[in-house]
């Protein structure tokens, strides 16, 4: 590891809160003038994914979501001593994204809690899954192809939360994130058909893991945040 954990945990921290705080505050912000088109709202996500990670890539590894850390925990692409740390920091960040969002913003929109609309809890369970894994696959691919020499690849996973958000957000809110979730749930009090999100999203993320074991890591390009894994 090229820098010492607590500089990445305060990296994870920074970077989760802007993603929550960015995201969620346009969902607020939205409601406030009576709603926008969902391409802006998948465009906003899209922003609030990337924005960390152009900042924080090379100090933590950006993963800003405990159900990645959990994958590339799984996986083997990280060790599992530095996870709950990462966790526990991405927390304190979504909680201090929310809540400057209900500072600045007020309560609007649940803080823009993710809550299941017309679907059931089965349809809403197999959709955040579904999208979870396609988040974790870029994931994948930007950690073991490396993020340096071809920084376009970045764009991998802010893409994947964008179209989640496009296909999926107006009918579940497009969580994909169990920190961006539980965070406004709590401030909000907002806790309808919660454990949906908070079991769905790791799952899935596991279930990737489990299936898509790293080969080798380009170590010249691999970033912090990772093992040297060599074939």
């Amino acid at each position: 590891m090229s820098r010492k954990l607590g500089v990445r945990c305060a990296a994870e921290l920074a970077g989760t809160g802007l993603l929550v705080g960015v995201g969620t505050g346009f969902v607020v912000a939205a409601a406030r003038v009576g709603g926008v088109p969902q391409s802006w709202m998948a465009v906003a996500w899209f922003a609030a994914v990337l924005i960390p990670i152009v900042l924080f890539i090379q100090v933590s590894g950006a993963h800003l979501n405990p159900a990645v850390t959990l994958a590339l925990a799984f996986s083997g692409r990280i060790a599992w001593k530095e996870a709950p740390a990462y966790w526990l920091a991405q927390l304190g960040g979504a909680f201090l994204g929310s809540g400057c969002v209900l500072l600045l913003l007020g309560r609007g929109a649940h803080l823009g809690a993710t809550v299941p609309t017309s679907w059931d809890v089965y349809q809403t369970f197999l959709a955040e899954a579904a999208f979870t894994a396609l988040l974790v696959v870029a994931v994948f691919r930007l950690a073991d192809a490396g993020e340096g020499r071809f920084r376009w690849r970045i764009v991998l996973p802010p893409t994947a939360v964008g179209v989640s958000t496009y296909v999926i957000g107006p009918w579940t809110g497009s969580s994909l994130n169990p920190a961006r979730t539980l965070a406004p749930a709590v401030l909000s009090g907002t806790y309808t058909d919660l454990w949906v999100y908070l079991v769905a999203v790791p799952l899935a993320a596991i279930l990737v893991a489990a299936a898509w074991k790293p080969r080798s890591v380009d170590l010249a390009d691999r970033g912090p945040g990772r093992i040297d894994i060599l074939e």
